[in-house]
């Protein structure tokens, strides 16, 4: 975020949500409204560019980005079998679960920048698209409000008595680590008795291999002009112990080996989710 402007990142997010629906078969993950909610002159632009889009590196972002997605309501569905009635998306951006929520009872709460959460509300409106009585829209900054979650959650009416899901996906790289701890640390109490919490984040790309760690640079450079760079990186061993301390169940780190057999090995050849993203599942 920069200053009142909406997220950059967010809107990136969005556009490789919808380049997987053009792109990709059979989807990995399947979202009618993605196209929708970019607008009629962005969607056509898309699907022109589709036709000669063929660079891996975007391939695997875009894949990423949807198999983040998927697991995080592959996550949820399972949660809301098991009785959980509150799911709460943090750095929402773009992101349509709420419009589409196909589960009976359930109470969405969109947590985002101020700015970027007025962005897409009008998005929303400009294309039309129903937003349900079961959402709740609640702006805040968590680079500075992250161990206020609670009470700022609880103020716009989540019981914090009953547990709760969270899904923050495309966030952590772009806040400080303390922001980032103190958010985990803040919500674990209210995950407890079946919810839990799914959230992705980057490695330290001196990790990686020659080319993912070019690929990587390449990213962080796009991202960086965008006035958004990458600022966090995890060692994924550390970052499960620290998650673990704070009082989870079972705290589950999913790389690109385990992501890529759950939801890639019978999709079309050559859909990698590269190695710099991962994703850590908490549940209470």
């Amino acid at each position: 975020m920069i200053g009142s402007r909406p997220s950059r990142t967010a809107e990136r997010a969005a556009v490789w949500r919808a380049a997987h629906q053009l792109q990709d078969a059979p989807l990995v993950f399947e979202d009618p409204l993605a196209l929708v909610v970019l607008g009629e002159s962005r969607g056509e632009a898309m699907r022109a560019a589709a036709r000669s889009e063929k660079s891996p590196i975007a391939r695997r972002l875009r894949t990423f980005v949807a198999v983040r997605s998927r697991l995080a309501e592959d996550e949820l569905e399972r949660v809301v079998a098991a009785g959980v009635r509150q799911y709460v998306v943090m750095g929402a951006g773009l992101d349509t679960f709420a419009c589409r929520n196909p589960h009976a009872g359930l109470r969405v709460f969109e947590v985002d920048h101020p700015a970027t959460q007025a962005w897409k509300r009008g998005r929303l409106a400009d294309a039309r698209i129903a937003v349900p009585e079961s959402v709740t829209f609640v702006g805040t900054d968590l680079e500075s409000t992250a161990d206020r979650l609670p009470e700022i959650l609880r103020a716009a009416g989540l019981n914090t008595e009953e547990p709760s899901f969270f899904s923050w996906l495309g966030v952590t790289p772009y806040l400080q680590r303390g922001s980032v701890l103190a958010t985990l640390a803040a919500i674990a109490p209210l995950t407890r008795q079946g919810g839990g919490v799914v959230f992705d984040y980057v490695v330290c790309p001196e990790g990686l291999g020659s080319q993912e760690r070019a690929g990587f640079a390449a990213l962080a450079a796009r991202v960086s002009t965008l006035g958004e760079p990458i600022r966090l990186h995890f060692d994924p061993s550390a970052l499960v112990a620290e998650v673990s301390a704070m009082g989870y169940r079972e705290v589950r780190d999913v790389g690109p080996g385990e992501l890529e057999a759950t939801y890639a090995s019978d999709r079309a050849a050559g859909l990698r989710v590269g190695s710099a993203g991962r994703i850590l599942v908490a549940l209470g």
